[in-house]
């Protein structure tokens, strides 16, 4: 089969072993992408990639394993990533959770707040120039509807003092969307685009997975669920779509241009953000 739109493009994915994110590697896959799909799990790696390569040709599909709650690990992941794999045309950051109760990670960091923003931020900073190599590519960061409840706690980043987890989770989100439109503004010029997305409420609903929510909360935020398949739909569309190769700086839902929160759009936070986060990730930055 030739001329499908991904022929000859490589995708790095997190969080990619269940979910939206193996679902999209299926997509991505049979439209002709060599896929690379990142994990915590080994067993649940080999078993994604089983699976992607049983729907494409040419068995292009592999896997990395990381924990990216750890910033070392994001920093080793991008490290075999280039070890591995000549160049890089689409990067989605999906690997995201919540946790209850609150948890610091290795490096001091809001667990949260660690891989659902720093590990975005980080990964993409670490890749960026394979990315502008290989240009035109894209970075895809998967946020949620979430953001529209969220603010940055920037004298609390880790919410020592008042932590929930809806608020540590909507934090996160609003942090990806900000970076997102910060990272777009750099960006120009470069033949690299940055847009993030709202996948939508899927059927795997991430609280659903968190220890302590209890089930009925769980049942009544999924009432409304959409399937894998149609929470995967947004990310298959802006990596691979011509139709978005030049937009840049946007936040999808449903394949459309949305509006976000007011806060997101304050330039003043943010750089703020983008600051804090580039002075947290120091010892792993590279240069």
């Amino acid at each position: 089969m030739s001329g499908r739109p991904m022929d000859g493009k490589t995708v790095l994915i997190t969080g990619a072993t269940d979910g939206i994110g193996k679902q999209a590697a299926k997509e991505l896959a049979i439209l002709g992408a060599t896929t690379v799909l990142v994990g915590r799990n080994e067993d649940k790696c080999r078993q994604a990639v089983e699976e992607v390569n049983a729907l494409s040709e040419g068995k292009r599909a592999s896997y990395l394993v990381a924990d990216l709650s750890s910033m070392s690990a994001v920093e080793q992941l991008a490290k075999d990533f280039r070890s591995g794999f000549a160049r890089l045309d689409v990067l989605v950051n999906n690997a995201g959770g919540a946790f209850l109760p609150r948890q610091i990670t290795e490096d001091g960091f809001e667990k949260t707040f660690a891989l659902n923003h720093l590990a975005y931020f980080l990964l993409t900073d670490l890749l960026l120039d394979m990315l502008k190599a290989n240009s035109p590519s894209r970075v895809i960061n998967v946020s949620s509807n979430s953001h529209y409840n969220g603010t940055i706690s920037f004298g609390d980043i880790h919410l020592k003092w008042f932590y929930f987890v809806f608020r540590a989770y909507s934090q996160s989100k609003l942090a990806n969307v900000m970076f997102t439109y910060a990272l777009a503004r750099r960006l120009e010029g470069s033949g690299v685009t940055a847009n993030c997305l709202h996948p939508g409420l899927v059927q795997t609903g991430i609280f659903g997975k968190v220890k302590g929510v209890p089930k009925l909360i769980e049942k009544f935020l999924l009432r409304k669920a959409i399937s894998i398949e149609a929470g995967a739909e947004t990310i298959v569309y802006l990596s691979s779509s011509e139709e978005v190769s030049a937009e840049s700086g946007k936040y999808y839902y449903k394949k459309i241009p949305r509006t976000t929160s007011e806060g997101s759009y304050i330039v003043k936070d943010q750089e703020r953000l983008w600051k804090m986060s580039e002075e947290m990730l120091k010892p792993w930055r590279q240069g």
